[in-house]
This record gives structure tokens, sequence and C-alpha cells, in this order.
């Protein structure tokens, strides 16, 4: 639920202050779909991911906190962002050859906006961070990225 109402603001805010639409021209229908891909699928997805990655190196020493960022980073934020971008393009309702170059236009500037904002915050989260609480910090954080996402990802 967190998730969902975070990528509603990230839209709500790309739009209002990013894209300076204002209030008239709101697009209601886009804010629902990134809330709706924030409850379906990035929430449960980074949720389990979390519990996965403290599964798989298991404690919260500043070396393990590195290894997670690692893993974390290297592995599965680029994994990551692509399926968020293809889910997006399909929410969207493009087509499959639109939605691939979409994709190969948005992805690498994505993930280098990426690298230059979740390293040092995942680090914190898993270092000092429980577990439990750990998706709700990155979606505190993850406000701005959303309003970034959301942008990038509708930017037709």
């Amino acid at each position: 639920l967190v998730a969902g109402a975070l990528m509603g603001a990230g839209d709500v805010i790309a739009q209002q202050l990013v894209e300076r639409r204002g209030l008239r021209r709101h697009h209601g229908p886009r804010t629902l779909k990134m809330m709706a891909i924030g409850l379906c699928f990035v929430g449960p997805v980074v949720g389990s991911w979390y519990r996965i990655l403290d599964w798989l190196i298991p404690g919260n020493t500043k070396v393990v906190a590195v290894k997670k960022v690692i893993l974390d980073q290297g592995g599965f934020a680029p994994c990551f962002l692509g399926c968020f971008l293809a889910v997006t393009g399909a929410t969207n309702g493009l087509s499959l050859q639109e939605n691939w170059s979409k994709i190969q236009q948005d992805y690498v500037d994505a993930l280098v906006t990426n690298y230059c904002i979740w390293p040092p915050v995942q680090i914190a989260n898993f270092y000092f961070v429980p577990l439990q609480h750990r998706l709700a910090v990155v979606q505190c954080v993850a406000i701005v990225w959303n309003c970034y996402l959301s942008w990038k990802a509708n930017r037709m």
C-alpha cells in the first residue's frame, strides 16, 4: 500500500512540479496507473528482494552492507529498472515494438541516474535499518526517484 501511495505521489509531483501541467490538465488515469504499478509490482518485488537479499547475505556489518549494495545495484537494479520500464510501457498501451524502443531510449539514462541516488541510500539502509523497515525507508527516499521514473516512463 505504501509503495502504491508513494508511486502515486511521485507521479503527482512529476505532473505538477516537473511537467507543470496544472490541476486542470492533471492526468488522473496516469496517477492511478502509477499507483497500481507501485501496489502490484514495485512493492511486492522490492519487498521480496530485500528478504531474499537478507537471506543470501545475513547480517548488518559494514562489509555485509557493501556486499548487499553490490548485489542490489549490480544485479537487481538493472533488471528491475528494465522490468519497470516495460511494465509502465505496457500499461500505457505501447505495442511491443514501441515499448522496446522506449526502453532503449530511456534505460541507460535511468540506470545512470539510479547509480547517482541509490548506492549511498542503500549502504545506510542495509547497515542501519532492520529488514522489516527497509522497504519503507526506500519508499520515502523514492518519492523523488518515483517522480523521476514517472516523468521518464510517461514521456512520449
